[in-house]
């Protein structure tokens, strides 16, 4: 069953993230206490499953003048990939976000081409551009 995550989901959503960035061998900064902050603030928002999980957040885009939903991560444990679990944690953010969101954006790397290619059979399509980020102590000069 796929509900909304809850403060009390921040253990399971973490060991997720975890997972998750394993794959890419990469890392992660969060802890339970900062996702639950986070749930708390209305800054992060989710579904979860207990072999997957979507988080999001609002998006709002002034081009098309909607507001969005921004898929931050959409995890799936090896063993329920191709069984539709994906694409039922996005129908799912969808159907429980408040802010009438008209579209979805979600990053993907290039090299995750299984990704990729469920995207785009999902009917996502490429913005054209790349995403870039200024962190510390590049941000800290701007102050």
């Amino acid at each position: 069953m796929i509900r909304p995550i809850t403060p009390s989901d921040a253990p399971a959503v973490l060991q997720m993230l975890h997972a998750l960035v394993a794959e890419d061998k990469g890392t992660i900064a969060s802890t339970p206490q900062s996702l639950r902050n986070a749930m708390g603030q209305s800054l992060l928002h989710g579904v979860i499953h207990p072999q997957g999980m979507a988080l999001y957040f609002p998006d709002y885009s002034t081009h098309r003048g909607q507001p969005g939903l921004y898929i931050q991560d959409l995890y799936v444990a090896p063993q329920a990939r191709g069984t539709g679990l994906a694409r039922a944690l996005i129908a799912a953010a969808v159907q429980h976000q408040s802010w009438g969101a008209r579209y979805i954006t979600l990053g993907v790397s290039p090299d995750n081409t299984q990704a990729t290619r469920f995207y785009a059979k999902c009917g996502f399509t490429f913005r054209g551009y790349e995403m870039m980020i200024l962190e510390s102590p590049a941000l800290e000069s701007l102050k």
